[in-house]
């Protein structure tokens, strides 16, 4: 008997309920455990939990590979590549955001919380929807691949945006519609100001946050759909990647700035899965070379960075 999800993937109905799940679970877990500290000692923690969702990552790919074929592992193992490079790219414009906003480092970890888990909500939805597109429209392909395409060359040529982003369109439009204040409670994000409820800049920011994702997410979704026809594979590999989102933030809010080759990398990136996708009835590429294209153009961007900024100190 069909189901909503059989068209658009090969695993069972009860792994996406478990994961789903799973997720939830994990993201109590990093609200309860991770969300205290100091300073230094929240970037010792962020390091930890950063190479804990990576270790489950690994862990279920591993596992996903074992179980459902090696094809669908190595689809997932570069879908989470590509989408892992994007999220870093992403962690940039939320430190602006951050910066925009005048928030204090022991709010920060609040905002970002519910902006992965808006995040979450929105590439699943996202996903689900390009599946079912797919699924019925072939020609979705070669849109998609446009997308990556002139997305990747606009990335080549763009200068880096550090325009104040408390003064963009959907902040001037929300406040507009509700009262706002440039005072912090805590970490709430709305106070009672003259018997008026007000919203918070603290709320404002996770606002700019989730539109920001969802111009990500214009990119990202194409891209893992070029890596992945299986809704699944697209999904989770999508969602291990956003859900270390938080915790490399504060690891690589110090010296993102440094990571100067990354949006090169990232635009070769879009560029060779864009065209991929547009000549995928005429050329197939094996998923383990595409796999071996995007590891390649990561640790060159990163080793190329790390290189001419040491080159630079001395």
């Amino acid at each position: 008997m069909k189901t909503f999800f059989s068209d658009i993937s090969v695993v069972p109905n009860w792994l996406w309920l478990s994961f789903s799940i799973a997720i939830l679970f994990l993201l109590f877990i990093d609200l309860s455990l991770f969300s205290k500290g100091h300073k230094k000692s929240r970037t010792k923690i962020a390091l930890i939990e950063s190479g804990i969702w990576i270790a489950l990552a690994l862990c279920f790919n591993a596992w996903f590979a074992y179980s459902f074929g090696t094809q669908l592992g190595i689809e997932f193992l570069t879908g989470y590549l590509v989408e892992k490079s994007l999220s870093i790219d992403n962690l940039f414009i939320i430190l602006l955001i951050f910066s925009s906003f005048n928030i204090p480092s022991q709010l920060q970890h609040k905002a970002l919380f519910y902006g992965v888990l808006g995040a979450i909500v929105m590439r699943a939805l996202f996903i689900i929807l390009g599946a079912h597109l797919l699924n019925s429209f072939h020609w979705i392909l070669y849109f998609f691949g446009l997308i990556l395409i002139v997305t990747g060359i606009k990335l080549l040529f763009k200068s880096e945006d550090k325009s104040n982003l408390k003064e963009s369109l959907s902040i001037w439009f929300l406040k507009k519609i509700i009262p706002t204040t440039d005072k912090f409670h805590g970490a709430n994000f709305f106070i009672i100001d003259k018997g008026i409820n007000k919203a918070t800049p603290l709320f404002l920011a996770l606002i700019a946050i989730e539109v920001t994702d969802l111009v990500f997410a214009v990119d990202s979704i194409p891209a893992v759909f070029a890596v992945t026809k299986d809704a699944f594979v697209a999904f989770a590999s999508n969602i291990f990647a956003i859900l270390g989102l938080r915790a490399l933030y504060f690891v690589l809010a110090e010296w993102i700035v440094k990571l100067r080759y990354l949006k090169p990398g990232l635009a070769t990136i879009l560029l060779f899965i864009g065209i991929k996708m547009i000549l995928i009835d005429y050329i197939k590429i094996p998923s383990w070379v595409s796999l071996l294209i995007v590891f390649t153009v990561l640790v060159t961007a990163g080793l190329t960075s790390w290189y001419v900024s040491k080159f630079e100190k001395k």
